[in-house]
């Protein structure tokens, strides 16, 4: 009950700076003219959002971070703070280190973008070369913290040691999120709304695993999400930009490898997977039928919007999918399938 007590805190606080930076940050995205530019390719009526300011993701990212900061403070302060520099408070704030990494990334790509004009932004290349320096670095820092990071569960065959292959598979796998969330962001309120179910399952996770910064980082999190939905939700007044959706997938991962659970990101993060390869297979269809085409816009929340399904029908049903997939996740952890202890 007390943890509860403190997620509610974090959420809470989270939710009322997200929303109250909107007041303030979307009129001066305005008056700077950071408006994002709506790419050709897209569907014909996204080009009425024209112009709506991008780079909102500043809005979460601050609220996170000083909601979780905060609280994790209050609550070690409170409890023991006689105890020193545990594993587990150091894994925290290296996530939150590694997921602002990712913000800034995003924010280059995004302040390129709209102030320079130019509307591809980073290059892919550029983005890949910094993406996995801060995996790499995040990884490093995980495992000098932590002696039996490598060591994780394999659902029904307990705790593995996988030694160096477990950095090789984390980073790409990292990379492959945060790269999944940004491609999520592609119509109101849809990634802000996973991520905001994502957050919730897991805090559950957390809180069975008894991860009291789990619980708190994870409740900013939702708290972030549903405060900046205030003004994403469909229409939208404001995108959160490359600055936001990277930042989201950074803070995905780094609460499931605190938590030693990473394998079930193939559950609660399954839209964000979901959109990542049917652009994937898009690709490779296009090229190996010489210009047929698998899906009739990929991401696939594109095809569904071209099958005639509106915005917000796309977000609840996605957001509901990541609700059940992530209730499976948080069964596993109950009973003991994916969990250390």
């Amino acid at each position: 009950m007390e943890n509860m007590l403190w997620a509610f805190g974090a959420a809470a606080a989270a939710f009322i700076i997200s929303a109250l930076l909107g007041k303030f940050l979307i009129p001066f995205l305005h008056k700077l003219k950071f408006g994002q530019t709506i790419l050709e390719i897209g569907p014909d009526w996204h080009k009425k959002k024209q112009g709506t300011p991008t780079m909102g993701g500043i809005m979460f990212i601050i609220a996170i971070i000083v909601s979780t900061v905060a609280f994790y403070v209050a609550k070690i302060a409170t409890t023991d703070a006689s105890a020193g520099f545990t594993t587990q408070q150091s894994k925290i704030i290296i996530g939150l280190i590694m997921a602002l990494g990712y913000g800034i990334i995003g924010f280059v790509d995004d302040y390129i973008k709209v102030v320079k004009k130019r509307n591809l932004g980073l290059t892919a290349k550029q983005k890949l070369v910094m993406q996995f320096a801060v995996a790499i670095l995040y990884l490093a820092a995980m495992g000098f913290v932590d002696d039996s990071f490598t060591t994780t569960i394999i659902p029904f065959a307990g705790a593995v040691d996988l030694g160096w292959f477990y950095y090789v598979v984390s980073a790409l796998v990292i990379v492959g999120i945060v790269n999944a969330a940004n491609l999520t962001d592609g119509i109101d309120g849809l990634d802000g709304s996973i991520t905001f179910f994502a957050a919730i399952i897991m805090m559950l996770i957390s809180t069975m695993l008894k991860n009291i910064g789990g619980v708190i980082e994870s409740a900013a999190l939702a708290g972030g999400c549903l405060g900046f939905l205030v003004w994403n939700f469909h229409p939208a007044k404001v995108f959160m930009g490359d600055t936001g959706s990277l930042f989201l997938g950074g803070m995905v991962c780094s609460i499931m490898f605190a938590l030693n659970v990473p394998i079930l990101l193939l559950l609660i993060g399954f839209v964000y997977l979901m959109e990542m390869f049917s652009v994937m297979l898009q690709v490779s269809y296009f090229k190996l039928t010489h210009g047929k085409r698998l899906f009739k816009m990929s991401p696939i929340h594109h095809h569904f919007e071209m099958c005639g399904w509106s915005e917000v029908k796309i977000v609840c049903v996605f957001s509901l999918l990541t609700v059940i997939l992530g209730a499976i996740a948080a069964v596993l952890v109950y009973f003991g399938v994916v969990n250390l202890a």
